[in-house]
């Protein structure tokens, strides 16, 4: 073998060496924070009042900034216990 081709292999070899050093680094810590926002997101349960304000929307094919107004005044008139006329106005259309 020829001092050039022992330099190539021992340069080879080193950089394969090298490769597998950088490769078992630890994980960020970035997706932990991920992970803990899901976690909250995925604790908090509708209503039924929700829910049903929800039904009623989908009823009136209400979308967007609408649906969100109409959701918003559902619940409130649902914890008031006036929930009754909400139901009879998804009905008629």
């Amino acid at each position: 073998m020829t001092l050039a081709s022992r330099l190539a292999a021992v340069a080879l070899a080193s950089l394969l060496a090298t490769g597998t050093a950088f490769a078992q680094t630890t994980a960020p810590a970035a997706k932990t924070d991920t992970a803990a926002t899901a976690d909250k997101k995925a604790t908090k349960e509708r209503t039924a009042e929700s829910i049903e304000c929800s039904k009623q929307a989908d009823a009136k094919g209400l979308k967007g900034k609408e649906r969100k107004k109409f959701r918003r005044e559902c619940k409130k008139e649902a914890k008031a216990g006036t929930a009754a006329p909400a139901a009879p106005a998804a009905d008629k259309k």
